[in-house]
């Protein structure tokens, strides 16, 4: 089996896989980030979301052999001690029902920020756009993206 070297939360990781293995079950499975959640795997509900080269990208639907170059960011890698401005908004505001898509929601929302860090309530939709929450919690969601942003300047 071939191994692959990958930047995961800014560390070197050797993993031994098929080149098309996805790289959600890389990190759940070879790796132990399973904060990372198995949605649908079609990369349709964000469940999966990590960031990769600085943008927000559906794990189950990437190869293993496709992030070769440049760094993924996984909720674990997020923040220390979950003191990001999206962490923080999120547990202040109290965001999640389930809690499931919550992963996904948020590295989505911090790319967004790190991205447009002033974004009106249409930009925080579209860059949302493809997080599924179950539970319905857009309006939380949404006003903790408005909060994070906030944050950003303090």
């Amino acid at each position: 089996m071939p191994s692959y070297t990958l930047t995961v939360n800014s560390v070197k990781k050797t993993v031994s896989v098929d080149a098309d293995t996805p790289l959600l079950w890389v990190l759940r499975d070879e790796l132990g980030l399973t904060g990372t959640k198995y949605g649908c795997g079609k990369g349709l509900c964000g469940a999966c979301t990590v960031q990769y080269k600085g943008n927000a990208v559906r794990s189950c639907t990437l190869t293993v052999d496709s992030v070769l170059e440049g760094n993924i960011t996984t909720i674990e890698g997020l923040s220390e001690g979950q003191n990001h401005p999206v962490q923080q908004a999120w547990m202040e505001l109290d965001v999640p029902q389930c809690g499931y898509c919550q992963s996904g929601q948020i590295i989505s929302a911090a790319t967004l920020l790190s991205k447009n860090p002033n974004p009106t309530e249409e930009e925080i939709n579209a860059g949302m756009a493809g997080n599924i929450c179950r539970c319905g919690t857009y309006t939380r969601i949404r006003e903790a993206v408005q909060l994070a942003a906030s944050k950003l300047d303090e």
